[in-house]
């Protein structure tokens, strides 16, 4: 807490500065949240996967309870309506007990989510923004942000009224990764991700339209995020062969170790065992996630909005991208993702919305690569169902973390509800079935792949040799828990959530509320792709959340 007070007195000083030696205005805007949080059934089990709790499926129990605390400090240094800059610190979402808010020992975790310059060209109304900011690949308004990326980034991005108050451009460009100025040795490494991306916002009477495209040069050897992996790349490349199958191979190993030691099996077989993995380790290194040093990934997609017939209000956005298509067969990815509502405004106690959204899935087969729209970092919600993450006031742990991608579903949301002044409600109800086949997702288990090509794998999926469905052992923690697919986040053609969430916000002054969130799903998991284990401690999942924003 020493440093963010030093912090905090040294934007104060530069600002006072400042505004002495060249007249800059200062500017604060911020947040502040506080919520205790209980859940049940979280992942629908109460235990960890690889996308909530960053571990192998069923290897990890919740906390039923915890209190969460965000602070953002955004400071403008303003020189005139043309110029200026941003400086974005926080520390952000830490539980109570742990990190920067341990008692008495606290960790230093302050850091720079926003830095960025802001200014238009002389005698123009063409707008820079150059430093790291907040990114999104536009969306329609109704969705709570965008699929293909919403989050911070540094970029640099150019807005220019073509026609005014009818027609734009923006253009940009951002980096996300790149591990380093300096390659380990004489030879290029292709370790970068960049983002070339154009818009052409048209407004008219009643309706607008922003046309987009995105161009993505990733490199093999990027510092590529886990989650920004899966969502990348086709399980036929990265899936089988990745640096999770290095992960699942260790544990398979490890678990494999603890059953001979136990005595679980028979000497007579551990030759047979011994050589099974001596040929999975080769197969693994034998595969990287590309055969490219460098993939193209490309996206064309349209966010429309029609109010001609206010107060019925319509919102769509049409999506389509691709990568890796001049790689081999199996890594290439592409698919579409297609939203749409209607919201009527025309009522001052609530506003009722309907919506849906339909997405391509995985088909039955690897070696033909993705069916599925490849994406980054999403922000996409319907109606801020408790599905999705997106939209939550009391965001941190506030949902389930489903993949849109990969599903279909329909909902209703009525929102600003208000009967009693400063108190508002939402309630959302959400469908969600998947689009992907079930025998794609079995099949993304090293264990299964291995156990096709060898039967003497069996004992790769855990400790018991006996068979069951497939072959496979499903009692064993890591089945199906690969980085790529996890049930309750991701669905087959046979699986289907339904989820409710019930939200109630208070303004005790004006920039204060007490936030209220509930949440409710309801699943069902088909046992011959996740296994017995999980499917049979697959319950329902409840949220309650409780708490205080203040905004400044």
């Amino acid at each position: 807490m020493k440093r963010l007070t030093l912090a905090l007195a040294a934007i104060l000083v530069l600002g006072c500065f400042a505004s002495a030696q060249a007249a800059t205005e200062v500017k604060m805007t911020g947040d502040f949240r506080v919520y205790g949080n209980w859940w049940s059934g979280r992942n629908f089990t109460g235990w960890s996967n690889e996308f909530n709790g960053g571990s192998s499926a069923g290897s990890q129990t919740e906390d039923s309870f915890g209190v969460n605390q965000r602070f953002r400090l955004r400071t403008d240094f303003v020189a005139n309506e043309a110029l200026k800059f941003r400086l974005g610190i926080r520390v952000n979402n830490q539980w109570w007990g742990r990190g920067t808010l341990t008692a008495d020992a606290p960790a230093v975790s302050i850091d720079v989510y926003q830095a960025f310059l802001q200014f238009k060209w002389p005698d123009t109304d063409i707008e820079f923004t150059v430093g790291r900011q907040p990114l999104a690949l536009p969306q329609s308004g109704y969705f709570d942000g965008g699929l293909v990326f919403d989050s911070e980034a540094a970029a640099i991005v150019i807005t220019a009224p073509l026609i005014p108050d009818t027609l734009s451009l923006l253009v940009g460009y951002s980096r996300f990764y790149d591990d380093g100025q300096w390659d380990g040795s004489t030879t290029q490494v292709a370790d970068e991700l960049d983002l070339f991306f154009m818009a052409l916002p048209i407004t008219l009477d009643g309706f607008s339209v922003t046309p987009w495209t995105a161009i993505g040069i990733g490199g093999r050897d990027a510092g590529y995020d886990s989650l920004v992996a899966a969502n990348l790349t086709s399980a036929g490349s990265n899936g089988l062969w990745g640096a999770w199958a290095n992960t699942q191979y260790a544990e398979n190993l490890q678990t494999y170790n603890a059953a001979v030691a136990a005595g679980l099996i028979p000497a007579s077989q551990q030759a047979a065992y011994t050589q099974a993995f001596a040929q999975a380790a080769q197969a693994i290194n034998k595969k990287s996630m590309w055969e490219n040093n460098q993939n193209t990934y490309w996206w064309l997609g349209g966010a429309i909005e029609v109010d001609a017939l206010d107060p019925i209000k319509f919102y769509a956005d049409v999506i389509y991208g691709q990568g890796a298509m001049s790689d081999r067969k199996s890594s290439q990815r592409h698919g579409w993702f297609i939203d749409a509502a209607i919201e009527y405004t025309g009522w001052d106690v609530l506003t009722p919305s309907v919506f849906g959204w339909w997405s391509t899935g995985e088909d039955g087969s690897w070696t033909n690569g993705s069916e599925r729209m490849p994406y980054t970092v999403p922000g996409w919600n319907a109606g801020t169902s408790f599905l999705f993450d997106g939209g939550q006031e009391l965001g941190a742990d506030s949902n389930m973390y489903m993949n849109p991608v990969g599903t279909w579903g329909i909902g209703a949301s009525l929102k600003d509800i208000s009967f009693i002044e400063k108190l508002t409600h939402r309630i959302t109800v959400a469908y969600v079935q998947g689009t992907n086949s079930s025998k794609a997702i079995r099949a993304t288990n090293l264990s299964y792949v291995q156990i096709l090509n060898n039967a003497t794998a069996v004992a790769m999926t855990g400790a018991s040799v006996t068979p069951a469905y497939y072959g496979v052992d499903y009692s064993y923690p890591s089945y199906s828990s690969n980085g790529l697919f996890a049930m309750g986040r991701d669905l087959t053609v046979e699986e289907y959530v339904i989820g409710v969430n019930f939200d109630h916000k208070y303004m005790i002054y004006e920039n204060l509320a007490a936030i209220l969130e509930t949440g409710y799903a309801h699943g069902s998991f088909q046992k011959s792709v996740w296994g017995s284990r999980l499917v049979n401690k697959a319950s329902d999942a409840w949220r309650v959340a409780l708490g205080l924003q203040y905004k400044f």
